[in-house]
């Protein structure tokens, strides 16, 4: 007996261990990796997109035509002789040309891939210090969301007109009447939105404070652009290639279109596996209470990045492809019919849209990211959830009220611009036949790159939403003045849309036919 007291009272460890190992699974549950189809097709993609780029990128790096591919573009092939048309005329015999003019005239300077890489270098690395300038003026500060803001809707318009000027003033009439009327239309969107500022104003503020205390997620976006430069590198290696190699009919533009949708999938999936991160990281502290807390679960940027990178890997993947283009046509049509007043033909064409985008929404929107960070589940299924938390609770009236995203949206446009007007200038003066391409897609790299960091704020909005509605104490006792104006503008909104409700109905019940007479 006293020997097996002995021993218990010497290894008292595993019953005191025991609780804490329960507590830490109860926080981070095992999860299935969800959406595998997708994650697939997506490493699948890189393996093909990259050695397609590497092939196109060494076909003329440092030699012209290394894997003799021009062969197939049949440019130096003689058109077939007809039948019954006589011989050609025998060529009388010259002495060849020099070997060195011959190397001159196969391999010219400007059809290697070098020539055309230094450009994307240079948009890399503008693109890459915009990101991070943008990352420290808005969350490295409490008020960078009125800086975000301010430079955001009043530089965008501006910018466009520069661009469209530039375009002019190349002789890119296309392009020119393209960025004209881009920026005309973003004027316009600004002005139907304008009174929705003040509100945006509120929550990009409070989104930007919850990053600002917590500088890690800062570290993780950082982290995240050097990776996409990494991919960037090999991709812009590639599309050198591509435009060194002369493609008849269009085909380098096809080409271009082909691979830019490549990278834009890329920088999308990226920029969405930060989201779930910081979402994860925003809801534990929204749930504990912030982030020293002694309910905080052990090492929760490691876990969520673990789960990012794994399990939710392929929900990621699958809502990269399709989120962005549902979210940008919802803003549009939103914002035109709010503006439509009493045409009651037009509005019955946008209320056709604008409930087949609703529909669309329900399975593809951000908040299912929040979600995924959350509970792991697939993407449609996070997606559901989401938007019915939203119907349920009422807080959809103010999500669609909230003009955040479409502000972070344009940052990182002007981002992009930016990128691209640099790149675009420095290659009209050496090759002004292939500016457009190399700004075009110049500013692709740079919308990529800016919104890796921008991002951050916004999956701490849709954080902030998400909490919201599952539990409001959460933000309540995070942030008790942001709680009351977050349920006053609640409250407002939902009285504003029981008020149109009932002004549509009686509208319609006057246009029946008195049936009182009958």
């Amino acid at each position: 007996m006293s020997s097996s007291s002995s021993e218990e009272s010497a290894n008292p460890s595993p019953p005191a261990a025991a609780p804490a190992a329960a507590g830490a699974a109860a926080a981070w549950p095992r999860r299935r990796c969800r959406d595998v189809f997708w994650l697939v097709v997506f490493l699948l993609h890189l393996l093909v997109f990259g050695g397609a780029l590497a092939v196109t990128g060494l076909n003329r790096f440092g030699q012209a035509d290394r894997f003799n591919i021009d062969r197939f573009t049949n440019l130096t092939a003689a058109p077939p002789r007809l039948a019954g048309s006589p011989e050609p005329a025998v060529a009388v015999a010259q002495a060849p040309p020099p070997p060195s003019l011959e190397a001159e005239e196969v391999t010219p300077k400007s059809e290697l891939t070098e020539s055309y890489w230094r450009y994307y270098g240079a948009a890399g690395a503008v693109g890459s210090v915009l990101a991070w300038a943008w990352l420290g003026a808005a969350a490295g500060r409490k008020d960078g969301g009125r800086v975000v803001m301010r430079a955001a809707v009043h530089g965008l318009t501006a910018y466009l007109a520069v661009v469209s000027v530039l375009c002019f003033w190349g002789k890119h009439f296309f392009w020119g009447v393209a960025f004209a009327v881009g920026g005309a239309l973003h004027f316009l969107y600004v002005m139907s939105v304008l009174d929705r500022f003040p509100f945006t104003m509120l929550v990009l503020q409070k989104a930007v404070r919850m990053v600002w205390e917590l500088p890690d997620v800062m570290r993780i976006a950082y982290a995240f652009v050097l990776v996409m430069l990494c991919w960037m590198a090999l991709w812009s290696f590639g599309v050198s290639g591509i435009l060194a190699f002369h493609i008849p009919n269009g085909g380098q533009w096809w080409a271009l279109l082909i691979f830019s949708v490549s990278l834009f999938w890329t920088g999308a999936v990226l920029s969405n596996t930060v989201h779930v991160i910081v979402s994860g990281m925003v809801f534990l502290v929204l749930i504990h209470g912030g982030q020293a807390a002694a309910s905080m679960p052990p090492k929760p940027l490691l876990k969520s990045l673990q789960y990012a990178v794994t399990t939710s890997f392929g929900s990621i993947c699958y809502g990269s492809l399709f989120t962005a283009a549902i979210r940008t046509l919802r803003w549009e049509i939103r914002g035109i019919r709010s503006k439509i007043g009493n045409n009651e033909c037009l509005l019955c064409c946008v209320d056709f849209l604008f409930h087949i985008v609703e529909t669309l929404v329900r399975f593809f929107n951000k908040y299912a990211y929040v979600q995924i960070a959350i509970n792991g589940q697939s993407f449609n299924h996070s997606a559901r959830d989401a938007w019915e938390l939203f119907q349920s609770t009422g807080i959809e009236a103010l999500v669609a009220y909230d003009c955040s995203g479409a502000v972070l949206l344009m940052s990182t446009i002007l981002g992009g611009l930016i990128t691209g007007t640099c790149t675009g200038v420095w290659a009209y003066f050496k090759q002004s036949d292939k500016a457009i391409m190399v700004g075009s897609t110049s500013m692709l790299m740079g919308m990529i790159l800016v919104g890796v960091t921008v991002v951050v704020v916004e999956s701490a909005v849709t954080s902030i939403y998400i909490c919201y509605a599952e539990d409001p104490h959460l933000l309540q006792r995070w942030d008790p003045e942001f709680f009351d104006q977050m349920s006053e503008a609640l409250h407002q909104r939902l009285q504003y849309r029981s008020a149109r409700a009932r002004q549509i109905l009686n509208s319609r019940l006057d246009q029946l036919p008195n049936t009182s007479n009958i």
